[in-house]
């Protein structure tokens, strides 16, 4: 099968997001003039670069209360910072339901029953629980094709790691198990992992 997006699949479901799988969820938190907490998880995530450590995600839908964008993108045009949490497979319905389209004015760590805590060097809250947290300024936001795309990158200024998931001074994704974005409504849970040395380490 081909086909041009331009031109439409002819499938039942798009399968676009099918194809880039599985992917890591940015669980977001930001904080916006009006001082309220907003949390929600992006899957079109990733990192950027080692040096200065830099991440990624991308901003693709929009809310009526927020002139073509959503809460997160608005909140970080607003402070310039944003914190990263990763989602463990115990925060799964907590995670969905910091997914829902909620007016400005309320809180989805409220919303979700999530316990917050204060970042170091940025003025937002991240996730207590979650197993790492990055807090990151903003280096730029891209506007993208389409009208309410846009690519935000901000550079990582302070790392929270919880300490039972340090193993032999290595970070250990298998003391929490990633939940991680498949296509449709499809989710994934990283149980294994395996060591690969490149050809020239």
């Amino acid at each position: 099968m081909f086909f041009r997006p331009e031109d439409g699949h002819g499938l039942a479901h798009n399968p676009f997001n099918a194809l880039i799988v599985p992917r890591p969820i940015a669980w977001i938190s930001t904080r916006g003039n009006t001082g309220i907490d907003n949390l929600a998880p992006y899957s079109f995530f990733s990192g950027a670069a080692y040096e200065p450590p830099q991440v990624m995600f991308a901003s693709t839908g929009t809310k009526e209360d927020r002139d073509g964008t959503k809460d997160t993108l608005a909140n970080i045009r607003e402070s310039g910072v944003f914190c990263v949490n990763l989602v463990q497979e115990a925060a799964t319905n907590a995670m969905n339901a910091t997914s829902q389209s909620l007016p400005a004015g309320i809180s989805e760590f409220d919303h979700a029953g999530l316990e917050r805590a204060e970042c170091n060097t940025i003025a937002c809250a991240r996730l207590a629980s979650a197993p790492a947290s990055m807090e990151c300024t903003l280096v730029n936001i891209h506007k993208s094709r389409g009208a309410a795309n846009y690519v935000v990158i901000g550079e990582v200024t302070g790392v929270h790691l919880r300490d039972d998931c340090l193993v032999d001074g290595k970070f250990d994704a298998t003391r929490f198990t990633p939940l991680a974005r498949m296509g449709y409504r499809d989710y994934t849970l990283v149980r294994e992992v395996f060591e690969l040395a490149r050809p020239d380490d």
